[in-house]
């Protein structure tokens, strides 16, 4: 009787430990959801911004504003959601040309709250992410051609985060700081463009 209370402990001690790993097991990899595609896991553009927004300290920070006109999008202290309707908008301030806009399904900005040249920044999710260089060529292309007003951008920067498109062109300062404090959030980002606008 005390063998068979012996093995017994040692069958239910056994099973404790297997149950105890496959718990581990299963924290593990829910915490590290989707790096097996390499892509890392974002919600939306505006949880994008928001994120290397928030890594900013006061004395980095700029006069903000983000989102587009409406009361509900519309932030005055940093990113909003960007309304992807009217494409000509989308065009004119970010440079995204007007037949490309469909491509993408969500948008956020951020932008110097003085003068859109010093800093302007949008977030684009792709529908199909085959589409992001060309997307990415697309807003390059579209911003060297333009004639600019109220000064000149010192240089624009185009990454890739996962299916996103990160936009932002402005002064040098803004757009190393945001580029560096980009890379610190998303290290897998990759700079698709990054060249002067002058």
């Amino acid at each position: 009787m005390f063998k068979d209370r012996v093995k017994y402990s040692k069958l239910l001690g056994v099973l404790f430990c297997m149950v105890s790993l496959l718990l581990c097991l299963t924290g593990c990899s829910s915490k590290d959801k989707g790096s097996g595609s390499g892509k890392p896991e974002i919600a939306s553009a505006l949880e994008l911004l928001s994120s290397v927004w928030t890594t900013y300290a006061d004395e980095e920070k700029f006069p903000a504003a983000g989102g587009d006109m409406s009361e509900e999008h519309m932030s005055m202290d940093g990113p909003g959601i960007y309304d992807l309707q009217d494409a000509e908008a989308i065009d004119s301030v970010f440079g995204v040309p007007k037949d490309t806009v469909e491509w993408a399904d969500d948008a956020a900005s951020l932008m110097h709250m003085m003068n859109a040249n010093t800093f302007t920044c949008g977030a684009f999710h792709i529908k199909d992410s085959n589409k992001c260089s060309a997307f990415a060529d697309n807003i390059k292309a579209n911003l060297k051609d333009r004639q600019w007003m109220c000064g000149f951008p010192d240089k624009l920067v185009v990454m890739g985060v996962g299916d996103y498109i990160v936009s932002f062109f402005g002064k040098n300062e803004q757009v190393d700081t945001f580029k560096d404090k980009l890379l610190q959030v998303y290290p897998s980002a990759t700079i698709m463009c990054e060249e002067p606008l002058l």
